[in-house]
Protein backbone atom coordinates (compact mmCIF):
# COMPACT_ATOMS: atom_id res chain seq x y z
CA UNK A 1 0.00 0.00 0.00
CA UNK A 2 1.58 3.20 -0.84
CA UNK A 3 0.56 6.64 1.17
CA UNK A 4 0.96 9.86 1.36
CA UNK A 5 2.83 11.87 4.42
CA UNK A 6 0.46 13.10 6.80
CA UNK A 7 0.99 14.55 10.62
CA UNK A 8 -0.54 13.38 13.33
CA UNK A 9 -3.13 11.40 11.05
CA UNK A 10 -6.44 9.88 12.07
CA UNK A 11 -7.06 6.28 13.15
CA UNK A 12 -8.06 5.10 9.63
CA UNK A 13 -4.62 6.13 8.47
CA UNK A 14 -2.86 4.51 10.86
CA UNK A 15 -5.02 1.66 10.34
CA UNK A 16 -3.75 1.16 6.72
CA UNK A 17 -0.36 1.98 7.76
CA UNK A 18 -0.50 -0.85 10.40
CA UNK A 19 -2.49 -3.41 8.33
CA UNK A 20 -0.04 -4.45 5.80
CA UNK A 21 3.24 -3.23 4.68
CA UNK A 22 2.76 0.80 3.40
CA UNK A 23 5.16 2.86 1.80
CA UNK A 24 5.19 6.56 2.19
CA UNK A 25 5.33 8.19 -0.94
CA UNK A 26 7.83 10.95 -0.88
CA UNK A 27 8.32 11.66 -4.97
CA UNK A 28 4.48 12.83 -5.36
CA UNK A 29 3.96 16.46 -5.99
CA UNK A 30 2.97 18.36 -2.55
CA UNK A 31 -0.71 19.23 -2.09
CA UNK A 32 -1.17 22.50 -0.04
CA UNK A 33 -3.75 22.80 2.62
CA UNK A 34 -4.20 18.58 3.20
CA UNK A 35 -3.60 16.20 5.73
CA UNK A 36 0.73 16.10 4.98
CA UNK A 37 1.07 19.11 6.97
CA UNK A 38 -2.27 19.49 8.84
CA UNK A 39 -4.14 17.64 11.71
CA UNK A 40 -7.54 18.15 13.33
CA UNK A 41 -8.21 17.89 16.42
CA UNK A 42 -10.89 18.50 19.41
CA UNK A 43 -9.70 20.96 22.15
CA UNK A 44 -10.94 20.47 26.30
CA UNK A 45 -13.88 22.80 25.23
CA UNK A 46 -15.05 20.36 22.35
CA UNK A 47 -14.24 22.90 19.68
CA UNK A 48 -12.45 21.61 16.54
CA UNK A 49 -8.73 22.77 16.30
CA UNK A 50 -6.91 22.29 12.88
CA UNK A 51 -3.13 22.60 13.44
CA UNK A 52 -0.88 23.22 10.64
CA UNK A 53 3.11 22.64 10.14
CA UNK A 54 3.92 26.40 7.78
CA UNK A 55 6.43 24.58 5.43
CA UNK A 56 8.68 27.27 3.36
CA UNK A 57 7.46 28.74 -0.17
CA UNK A 58 6.39 25.79 -2.38
CA UNK A 59 7.22 25.90 -6.13
CA UNK A 60 4.55 24.21 -8.81
CA UNK A 61 5.08 21.01 -8.57
CA UNK A 62 7.75 20.75 -6.14
CA UNK A 63 7.97 17.04 -4.50
CA UNK A 64 6.72 16.40 -0.83
CA UNK A 65 10.59 14.67 -0.06
CA UNK A 66 11.69 18.39 -0.68
CA UNK A 67 9.39 20.21 1.17
CA UNK A 68 11.41 22.03 4.23
CA UNK A 69 9.39 23.56 7.69
CA UNK A 70 9.52 27.35 8.52
CA UNK A 71 10.25 27.54 11.63
CA UNK A 72 9.15 31.46 11.23
CA UNK A 73 6.93 31.08 13.76
CA UNK A 74 6.67 29.13 17.29
CA UNK A 75 4.34 26.67 15.87
CA UNK A 76 5.91 23.57 17.90
CA UNK A 77 5.57 25.35 20.89
CA UNK A 78 1.99 26.46 19.62
CA UNK A 79 1.15 23.23 18.65
CA UNK A 80 2.29 21.47 21.89
CA UNK A 81 0.74 23.98 24.13
CA UNK A 82 -2.53 22.81 22.17
CA UNK A 83 -1.92 19.49 22.58
CA UNK A 84 -1.27 20.07 26.19
CA UNK A 85 -4.33 21.86 27.00
CA UNK A 86 -6.77 19.65 24.37
CA UNK A 87 -5.80 16.43 26.05
CA UNK A 88 -3.78 16.65 29.64
CA UNK A 89 -7.27 15.83 31.19
CA UNK A 90 -7.43 12.32 29.40
CA UNK A 91 -7.02 9.31 30.97
CA UNK A 92 -3.47 8.34 28.82
CA UNK A 93 -1.98 11.66 28.49
CA UNK A 94 0.24 11.46 30.98
CA UNK A 95 1.58 7.96 29.82
CA UNK A 96 2.01 9.05 26.32
CA UNK A 97 3.37 12.35 26.16
CA UNK A 98 6.72 12.58 26.65
CA UNK A 99 6.78 9.93 24.02
CA UNK A 100 5.57 12.65 21.37
CA UNK A 101 7.18 16.00 23.30
CA UNK A 102 9.75 15.75 21.92
CA UNK A 103 8.95 16.11 18.43
CA UNK A 104 8.12 19.91 19.38
CA UNK A 105 11.67 20.54 20.80
CA UNK A 106 13.83 19.44 18.04
CA UNK A 107 13.86 21.49 14.67
CA UNK A 108 13.68 18.92 12.06
CA UNK A 109 14.78 20.52 8.35
CA UNK A 110 12.43 18.48 6.19
CA UNK A 111 8.45 17.78 6.68
CA UNK A 112 8.76 14.09 5.55
CA UNK A 113 11.39 13.25 8.42
CA UNK A 114 8.93 14.96 10.96
CA UNK A 115 6.31 12.88 9.69
CA UNK A 116 7.86 9.64 9.55
CA UNK A 117 9.54 9.58 13.00
CA UNK A 118 6.28 10.92 14.59
CA UNK A 119 4.17 8.59 12.82
CA UNK A 120 6.80 5.84 13.67
CA UNK A 121 6.23 6.56 17.27
CA UNK A 122 2.38 6.35 16.87
CA UNK A 123 2.59 3.25 15.24
CA UNK A 124 5.04 1.95 18.56
CA UNK A 125 2.84 3.56 20.72
CA UNK A 126 -0.95 2.20 19.24
CA UNK A 127 0.68 -1.20 19.51
CA UNK A 128 1.41 -1.31 23.55
CA UNK A 129 -1.54 -2.24 25.85
CA UNK A 130 -2.73 0.79 27.02
CA UNK A 131 -2.56 0.68 31.37
CA UNK A 132 -5.74 0.46 32.99
CA UNK A 133 -6.78 4.14 34.02
CA UNK A 134 -10.03 4.89 35.93
CA UNK A 135 -10.28 1.08 36.71
CA UNK A 136 -11.48 -0.18 33.58
CA UNK A 137 -10.46 -1.81 30.60
CA UNK A 138 -9.25 0.80 27.95
CA UNK A 139 -10.63 0.94 24.39
CA UNK A 140 -9.64 2.14 21.19
CA UNK A 141 -12.68 4.08 19.89
CA UNK A 142 -12.97 6.04 16.72
CA UNK A 143 -14.56 9.62 16.03
CA UNK A 144 -17.56 10.34 13.99
CA UNK A 145 -17.45 13.65 13.03
CA UNK A 146 -18.06 14.50 9.65
CA UNK A 147 -17.68 17.61 8.34
CA UNK A 148 -15.52 19.93 5.96
CA UNK A 149 -14.58 17.55 3.16
CA UNK A 150 -11.38 18.61 2.02
CA UNK A 151 -10.66 15.92 -1.26
CA UNK A 152 -12.92 12.66 -2.02
CA UNK A 153 -9.72 10.87 -2.72
CA UNK A 154 -8.82 10.11 1.24
CA UNK A 155 -11.80 10.30 3.50
CA UNK A 156 -8.87 10.03 6.51
CA UNK A 157 -8.88 13.66 5.83
CA UNK A 158 -11.98 14.97 8.18
CA UNK A 159 -11.47 12.78 11.14
CA UNK A 160 -9.51 13.66 14.14
CA UNK A 161 -6.30 13.35 14.69
CA UNK A 162 -5.24 9.88 16.15
CA UNK A 163 -4.47 11.32 19.22
CA UNK A 164 -7.58 11.97 20.08
CA UNK A 165 -7.92 7.59 19.93
CA UNK A 166 -4.42 7.19 21.60
CA UNK A 167 -5.20 9.14 24.82
CA UNK A 168 -8.91 8.75 25.32
CA UNK A 169 -10.21 5.06 26.67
Amino acid sequence: MILPTAYLPPLSYMQALMSEPATIEQMETFEKQTFRNRCLLRDAKGELVRLTVPVGKVEHKQLTRDIQISYQSRWQHQHWITLVSAYQHTPYFMYFADYLRPFYEKEYKWLIDLNDEMNATLVSLLKREKPIANNRQPKFRTTDWSGEIWTDKHPWQTELSILDTLFED
